[in-house]
């Protein structure tokens, strides 16, 4: 598929697509702009209902064309292709039955805390002296990402679960969603898969550059946090974090606009009147 224009008419589109059954992520003239529905960008406000629904006749497109199977020989030279792109030791592998086995990598983009279950010794103590069976909850890291070995037939739904076992996190596993993050012509594409999209057969399409493909896990719900369901130890570290990346964000601003004034005095300083 050829790219498109990236004149302001036109609404850019992939290099590449794929198979998918869900219409999540695709946008009509009475759909709503949630960042859950459909794909957005940061320019996204810059674009009229109208370019949107362009946009949206050329991914179905795009779609329709993905969805086609791919005989083995097809997915074998895939898989080839992709192995001979890799750095590390992260390969594709055929399997007898025709499916393939692979590596992708998830980043975790949390904005809540995740309740995760105490080491075994602590659980029993504590059970012991309450008979409570208690959790730990806790915000991940920003920069928290997880490689998993998958195969072809994997969903987008057991990716997820295997990812909450693997932080031995106990929250429900619908309470979570995988995305799909795409960059081009310097602007970010974020798609929500379906619970049965299949991430390996993506990974393999796109080659293995993040930058054209990576995986995201995120809240599926935009509900408020009951606050009261937490003790007060974790409402006292979830303050001290939070007033700790307010700290950081405030100092990132005042470099940003410290930058800005000595640049404009500098050029005051080299014009001439008049």
């Amino acid at each position: 598929m050829t790219s498109s224009s990236s004149s302001s008419d036109k609404a850019p589109s992939f290099e590449k697509t794929w198979g998918s059954s869900t219409s999540s992520g695709y946008c009509s003239a009475d759909d709503s702009d949630s960042e859950f529905d459909q794909y957005f960008t940061a320019k996204t406000s810059f674009f009229t209902k109208r370019q949107k629904c362009k946009a949206q006749a050329k991914k179905d497109e795009a779609t329709e064309c993905g969805k086609q199977e791919l005989s083995s020989a097809d997915v074998q030279k895939q898989v080839k292709e992709y192995n001979s792109q890799i750095n590390s030791n992260l390969f594709m592998h055929m399997n007898k039955d025709g499916s393939y086995i692979g590596f992708i990598k998830v980043q975790f983009k949390l904005v809540r805390p995740v309740s995760v279950a105490p080491s075994p010794k602590k659980a029993s103590s504590r059970r012991k002296r309450s008979g409570v069976k208690r959790r730990t909850s806790f915000y991940l890291p920003k920069d928290t990402s997880k490689h998993l070995h998958i195969s072809s037939h994997t969903s987008a739904r057991e990716v997820i679960e295997a990812l909450l076992k693997k932080f031995t996190v106990m929250d429900n596993p619908a309470k979570f969603a995988l995305f799909e993050r795409r960059e081009r012509h310097e602007q970010v594409y974020i798609r929500k898969m379906s619970d049965n999209e299949r991430p390996l057969p993506l990974r393999l399409s796109a080659g293995p550059s993040e930058k054209l493909l990576s995986f995201v896990l995120k809240e599926n719900e935009t509900g408020e946090v009951n606050w009261y369901a937490f003790s007060m130890p974790e409402l006292n570290n979830f303050l001290r974090i939070l007033q700790r990346e307010e700290e950081e964000h405030v100092k990132q601003i005042m470099q940003k606009y410290a930058v800005a004034r000595a640049k404009m005095q500098e050029a005051l300083r080299g014009s001439t009147p008049g």
